[in-house]
């Protein structure tokens, strides 16, 4: 679906909500890491003492998953929220971390972009849903599909901010520019307070000369958007979603727990 559709939708006025920070994890290109770091880095905020609530809006439902839910056991997921009107308190489930909660996904969800669009006020369903439930939490988190269709647009809508992870590969910046517009066209329809405010450089390895250049040209073009802690690329990062846990619960010395609680309290603005 190409960014140019959201030229079709109407802007309406919107002043700035007090209330949690809500982020879009966002990037069109799929396996960067993105469900990986809205769970561990909703983890690590929890563990600093913050609310957290994490949405799983990609149909994989990986996010659930890798915080231990079963999307086939659920009564509701986000796809009642979005098309059948479930108040998402009612879809809401607590995980094994204390102070995180997630919006689970289901494979149904799918099927929401189709259903989505003779739907009135179509693009702005999630962000309702989050703003009826804002003032349980301090930050939500919502896990984006690797695609510019109507889910992702609700995502964007919903967020004050974009967080972005990057990995530091060859290709990383491909798609990064077509992200930068579509962010840009869902800020000029859409939500007019819409930040794209962090960029995060995940899968680094820090053996590789690639590595380095790649986290020096993504700094040199977006500055101080771009996080200084960076995340490893690390075994155990990618074996803790199979056990339903945050890496700060499956291993939490390890370096990727770690760096991930670093990098909680730097977009935290050293709060801890």
């Amino acid at each position: 679906m190409k960014g140019e559709c959201l030229v079709a939708f109407v802007a309406e006025d919107a002043t700035p909500a007090s209330g949690p920070r809500v982020f879009a994890v966002a990037n069109q290109k799929g396996g960067v890491g993105k469900t990986t770091t809205t769970v561990n880095l909703g983890a690590c905020f929890a563990e600093l003492g913050q609310r957290v609530l994490i949405v799983d809006l990609d149909p994989q439902a990986n996010a659930s998953t890798g915080l231990g839910l079963n999307p086939r056991q659920l009564d509701y997921s986000l796809y009642d929220v979005l098309l059948q009107d479930v108040p998402i308190e009612d879809v809401i489930e607590p995980v094994s971390v204390k102070g995180l909660y997630v919006a689970p996904a289901s494979l149904d969800l799918a099927g929401a972009e189709i259903e989505l669009v003779p739907a009135l006020n179509r693009e702005r369903k999630l962000k309702e849903a989050i703003e009826s439930v804002a003032d349980d939490y301090d930050i939500v988190l919502i896990d984006c599909p690797p695609s510019l269709g109507l889910l992702t647009i609700n995502g964007l809508t919903a967020a004050s901010e974009v967080l972005v992870p990057i990995q530091t590969e060859y290709y990383a910046l491909e798609g990064l520019g077509q992200l930068i517009r579509n962010v840009d066209l869902v800020t000029r329809n859409l939500n007019p307070t819409l930040d794209l405010s962090t960029i995060v450089l995940v899968m680094f390895d820090a053996r590789t000369k690639l590595s380095g250049q790649v986290a020096d040209e993504v700094r040199e073009h977006f500055g101080d958007k771009v996080c200084r802690q960076v995340i490893p690329r690390t075994v155990r990062l990618s074996e803790a979603p199979s056990f339903g846990q945050p890496i700060t619960a499956f291993d939490p010395m390890s370096r990727g727990a770690i760096a991930y609680r670093e990098l909680a309290k730097e977009i935290l603005g050293g709060e801890a």
